[in-house]
């Protein structure tokens, strides 16, 4: 579905031109796809939301009651979350923590912890010298294990299986493993391995990648004798922005990590998805400013761009849209518009880059009416760079919210 909810497509409409470009997230929605997914997942498997897709306070807030806690990958993120959703559970993870970021995690509570290296891993133990005898952190250690061409061949965004950044090299595992039960680090607890490899994935390609990952964890856990209580697999889940009326197979990936983990008794498997559960959510609206004609192509400005939306740009796609007509025109001067049966949307910036469709059915589109692009609710406005010309930021509204 591209076109907005009709209660989304009011609230575009009621808004004043100076309000726009807005972000509308219909929390109703959210609330009942993330319950949605919830039913669809195993009882032994755990859900944790990724923060980093969305950090809005009213985002973390309306999946609070489907998920079992959250995971936050910067000394910012957390202390965002820790006040959104205070008393929830939080995971910190990611690479480079600092030492100051470990120390606020400790300060504040945080007592789960992905370690993504040999560094990693010392510098928390180190810090956590300093806690109470019986305080006990759980530690993840995040692996770059290898995979099969073909659990990666529809990724869109590869995290390992390959040389990145992320997690530990398998060559690793002894060492890390040493680490944790050698006694050097009392307040560590190895409680499992994380391993999120790939994003852009169906089921099928997830499951394989699941399988893998629970495999290789649980010979490394009978190699060393120690007791392995839980594998993360990440998320990963596609969202399709060329055909946004699909969406991820959630019922077929439960099933999938039920007949997995009815194979491993006892073992608890959790996923981190992010996009996968908010990116139905959010809407990006706007107003056209201008239409015209270059080189044979229809062109039409709106205000915002990929200042504000950077996903198609990103992800080199064209943004889902469609086109809600406003008839008024108050202005004394003629109205902009194309006979043209498809339009390019671009932005304000001045820059080629900041085009957000290609080629978008809207044959007779006027200057004055409003954009509405979908699939926004997760990295969308927050990995844009909105100060770039310095043009307004949007302005940004909930629907469907409790209290």
């Amino acid at each position: 579905m591209t076109a907005p909810t009709a209660s989304v497509t009011d609230r575009i409409l009621s808004l004043d031109s100076p309000d726009l470009p807005a972000y509308v997230y219909d929390l109703a929605a959210l609330r009942e796809h993330a319950a949605s997914v919830r039913a669809a997942l195993p009882a032994n498997v755990g859900l944790y939301y990724a923060a980093k897709a969305n950090p809005e306070a009213e985002v973390l807030s309306a999946l609070g009651p489907y998920v079992d806690g959250y995971e936050v990958s910067s000394g910012g993120e957390l202390t965002h979350v820790a006040k959104a959703v205070p008393g929830r559970p939080l995971a910190f993870g990611g690479p480079g923590k600092t030492a100051a970021e470990l120390t606020a995690a400790l300060e504040q509570g945080v007592s789960r912890f992905h370690v993504e290296s040999l560094h990693d891993l010392n510098v928390l133990g180190t810090l956590s010298a300093g806690l109470t005898t019986e305080t006990r952190l759980s530690v993840l250690l995040r692996f770059n294990l290898p995979l099969s061409d073909d659990s990666l061949a529809g990724s869109s965004l590869a995290m390992g299986g390959r040389p990145t950044p992320f997690g530990l090299d398998p060559a690793d595992a002894d060492a890390a493993v040493r680490l944790l039960t050698d006694g050097r680090y009392p307040h560590l607890e190895l409680r499992g391995v994380h391993a999120h490899l790939a994003s852009g994935l169906e089921a099928p390609e997830l499951l394989t990648a699941a399988e893998s990952v629970i495999t290789w964890s649980v010979d490394l856990a009978a190699r060393h004798r120690f007791h392995l209580a839980e594998v993360n697999v990440g998320g990963g889940m596609n969202v399709d922005y060329a055909s946004p009326g699909s969406r991820f197979d959630w019922a077929a990936y439960g099933a999938g990590l039920a007949r997995l983990t009815a194979a491993h008794p006892g073992l608890t498997v959790r996923i981190e998805p992010g996009r996968a559960l908010t990116a139905y959510c959010g809407w990006y609206a706007t107003e056209v400013l201008d239409v015209k004609d270059s080189h044979g192509e229809a062109f039409a400005v709106v205000r915002g761009g990929t200042h504000h939306l950077r996903t198609p740009a990103t992800k080199g796609h064209d943004q889902p849209c469609s086109v809600l007509p406003v008839e008024a025109w108050p202005h004394p001067w003629p109205r902009p518009s194309t006979s043209r049966p498809a339009v390019n949307v671009t932005g304000q910036l001045c820059t080629p880059k900041d085009l957000l469709a290609r080629q978008v059915p809207a044959q007779g589109l006027r200057a004055g009416d409003r954009v509405v692009f979908a699939l926004a609710g997760a990295y969308a406005w927050n990995i844009s760079h909105h100060d770039f010309l310095m043009h307004p930021h949007p302005t940004f509204h909930f629907l469907g919210g409790r209290g």
